[in-house]
């Protein structure tokens, strides 16, 4: 079979990334052919004889918005050459403007739009202004409104669509996807690189030995992940420690954290790429976050042996069963936040028993089990 994929890049290093880069190996072991249309591809991939890469240059564009529509153009006007030599086109999302035959969705921008919405309506009494501010916030509302658009026309140019889980199944249908085009294959995750074992001594990262300690990881600049609410709760376990990584730069969270006092509790990592190492550090993973497609730190860290507190408004919520995390009803909830931090800090035998029954599960949702999906799909519909 001959088969097109198009996505930004086919490399481990990102999300969507991943998910073709697995995909792709999928399909060369199984013998068939693919073309690329990228902008990166790894160096691995790059040069192998089943696959020819059709490099999309985007680069030197200034901002996302500019970058994504040029590769939209560029793919489109490529495709509308070369569609015919092809059994099965794959697609994600929005990211070109030619017909597909699977669309694999890891985001639904109309559904991070309502949020957002919601979000600026319940602080706009609270908000100064700030010019600065404005603009980026315009900015990104702008541009989240263009890929909601974009969306639904690509969604309906399409097959089938592949949703990364049953949220982002259910915010499809929303935005009128009919439901029987509509197949769910969740993400994968490294079984191998995030997996139970001594990440060394705390003391390599500045984190307190000898206390126990959560672990937070996300996008800090923007109040979608929910660390305010992580700081809260946190104020009302005293014994409790936290090891926060993302990119500090513009956040208003160390601030925060010290109004709070918890400036000797909370531990601000900044942006890593030893984040498997880190998670053998600690105790468990908290990650109640208020919009998530799926969110692979989630199965990370199951796949790590961590117990996981999370929200069920995360797509990965359904993976934690109650024998390997706690899944919170309301990601606002401080008092229920707290009280699950408080049971699982002062239990070390739950969190290793959970831990053991997390890792367990990420076992049955590994990248090579995901892609031997999606290519299975493939072969069904050719």
């Amino acid at each position: 079979m001959k088969l097109c994929i198009i996505t930004h890049s086919l490399i481990k290093g990102d999300g969507q990334g991943r998910v073709n880069y697995e995909v792709a190996y999928e399909a060369i072991r199984r013998g068939h052919h693919l073309t690329i249309l990228a902008s990166k591809v790894a160096p691995e991939l790059e040069k192998h004889e089943q696959i020819n890469w059709v490099p999309i240059s985007v680069k030197g564009l200034p901002t996302e918005l500019i970058r994504n529509m040029m590769f939209a153009w560029r793919s489109n006007h490529w495709l509308s050459k070369h569609c015919h030599q092809f059994d099965l086109i794959k697609t994600n999302g929005a990211i070109t403007w030619a017909k597909s035959d699977v669309n694999a969705v890891h985001f639904v921008h109309n559904s991070w739009l309502k949020f957002s919405n919601l979000q600026a309506t319940s602080s706009s009494k609270k908000a100064t202004f700030n010019p600065h501010l404005f603009l980026y916030n315009f900015y990104q509302w702008f541009y989240t409104k263009l890929n909601a658009v974009w969306e639904k026309e690509a969604f309906h140019n399409t097959r089938l669509v592949v949703a990364v889980s049953d949220k982002v199944a259910k915010d499809l249908q929303e935005i009128g996807v009919p439901k029987e085009i509509i197949r769910v294959i969740s993400n994968g995750v490294d079984v191998e690189e995030f997996s139970p074992g001594n990440g060394g001594n705390r003391q390599t990262w500045n984190l307190p030995p000898g206390v126990t300690l959560a672990m937070f990881a996300g996008d800090i600049r923007l109040p979608r992940k929910n660390l305010d609410t992580v700081l809260q709760a946190l104020v009302k376990v005293p014994d409790l420690h936290l090891a926060v990584v993302g990119v500090t730069d513009g956040s208003p969270y160390p601030q925060l954290a010290a109004s709070l006092g918890l400036s000797d509790r909370v531990h601000f990592l900044g942006f890593r790429r030893d984040i498997p190492s880190v998670m053998k550090a600690v105790d468990f993973f908290v990650f109640p976050s208020r919009y998530e497609p799926f969110g692979l730190v989630v199965i990370e860290a199951m796949a790590t042996g961590l117990p996981v507190i999370t929200a069920s408004c995360t797509g990965a919520a359904p993976l934690v069963t109650k024998e390997a995390g706690i899944v919170l009803q309301n990601p606002d909830d401080t008092q229920a936040l707290a009280e699950a931090f408080n049971k699982l800090s002062i239990n070390r035998d739950l969190r290793i028993k959970m831990g053991e029954t997390a890792r367990a599960i990420a076992l049955q949702h590994t990248w090579k089990k995901m892609a031997q999906q999606y290519v299975d799909l493939f072969e069904e519909m050719n």
